[in-house]
């Protein structure tokens, strides 16, 4: 790319925690934090924010008489940010941009308004303005006070890099120098799991790895969702307290089949990598943190793509989905955490129930993939 682009800060809340420390932390255990749990009247694997998590999200909700109306998914996104903007040294008031998206939104909060619509014929004044997708990023806006422009969007699992793709654009067009970027999502909700059931993707496995992600050799898929947001602060340049620098971005739709469809070899996500590396020797890459969400096509699908890319030196190959779970357009910044932490701390966080030898001398540039229903791949780029 001609122009850098410093990430300045990053903040999550998620089922590792609440702070870089602490999921770094856990990243280094083998144990996953995926449970059964009784989610309206099925019992289902789930990745739940931890209990001290929760208990701050509640804290939050009390913090302000409008926020208790306000669902889960903005929540944590709320959260998230607030520590974004800390750790970035923004101000209130500052004139930076915001694009939060959601794959599923106000998950909750809609099934409540129309289960109550179902059995009364009626619904709450509040239905409407507290499940629409803008949500997010309205809220946020209000919560720092931001001078700059505020976008949602959804684009199912791959929502999260497409904010960075949309933010990357913004500061590059001049019109501003500063953006907020990330995913939010809450799904453990009854008919949204009941929905990846339907599809016939979720997990059945029993305890040991529920979610078998990037296990090429699996006979059942094993998809497991999660719930978090995570967001990170972009400025352009090269700034001296800069967590990693995106070196190229990459995108690709794919013509599908049918509605959750991908090929065989995974053509968008060819694409999008190829992108991204632009002029990059494909050898310098030394770790690729996968989307892989724990389905057998879905899996099997990237890692055939990366043959076709990375064909002379194959980057170690790692994903966190076994670990916390799919959270939809929060995803890809959770793994562009995992990416960032790796760069940081020159450690390579592998799947435990994989080669557990896999290491690497150094770790210089790391890509994140996330695809989505609808064929819809990003691939991002980062460096030291």
């Amino acid at each position: 790319m001609s122009q850098s682009i410093s990430i300045t800060a990053l903040a999550s809340i998620s089922p590792l925690g609440i702070s870089l420390e602490e999921s770094w932390e856990n990243y280094l255990k083998d144990g996953h934090h995926l449970v059964e749990k009784k989610i309206g009247d099925v019992k289902s694997w789930a990745a739940p924010l931890s209990a001290h998590a929760k208990e701050e999200i509640e804290k939050l909700k009390a913090s302000d008489p409008k926020y208790k109306s306000l669902d889960n998914s903005v929540l944590y996104a709320l959260f998230a940010s607030r520590k974004a903007m800390e750790m970035a040294g923004w101000k209130l008031g500052d004139n930076f941009g915001v694009n939060i998206g959601s794959s599923r939104g106000a998950t909750a909060l809609f099934e409540k308004y129309h289960q109550e619509f179902l059995q009364t014929k009626r619904t709450s004044t509040l239905a409407s303005p507290t499940t629409t997708l803008g949500n997010i990023s309205s809220w946020i806006a209000h919560d720092l006070q931001t001078e700059g422009p505020e976008i949602s969007h959804s684009i199912t699992c791959s929502t999260a890099l497409h904010a960075v793709l949309n933010g990357m654009a913004w500061i590059k067009s001049g019109m501003t120098d500063k953006f907020m970027v990330g995913g939010s999502e809450a799904p453990l909700t009854p008919f949204t799991i009941a929905q990846m059931k339907a599809l016939k993707i979720y997990s059945k496995e029993q305890p040991g790895y529920p979610c078998r992600a990037l296990d090429l050799e699996k006979t059942s898929n094993t998809m497991v969702l999660g719930e978090g947001a995570s967001m990170l602060c972009m400025e352009q340049g090269k700034k001296d307290n800069a967590l990693a620098v995106i070196e190229g971005i990459g995108y690709a739709t794919e013509i599908l089949q049918h509605n959750i469809s991908i090929s065989t070899e995974a053509e968008c996500f060819q694409r999008s990598m190829r992108m991204a590396l632009g002029n990059t020797d494909p050898d310098e890459v030394d770790v690729i943190v996968m989307h892989a969400p724990g389905t057998i096509k879905g899996d099997l699908s990237e890692k055939n793509a990366i043959t076709k890319i990375f064909r002379n030196k194959m980057p170690l190959l790692t994903t966190n989905k076994w670990k916390i779970g799919h959270t939809f357009g929060a995803s890809g910044m959770l793994s562009m955490e995992l990416a960032i932490l790796m760069l940081k701390q020159q450690q390579f966080i592998g799947v435990p129930y994989l080669d557990k030898k896999s290491t690497a001398q150094k770790i210089n540039k790391v890509m994140v993939n996330a695809v989505g229903f609808g064929g819809n791949a990003v691939s991002i780029l980062l460096s030291r």
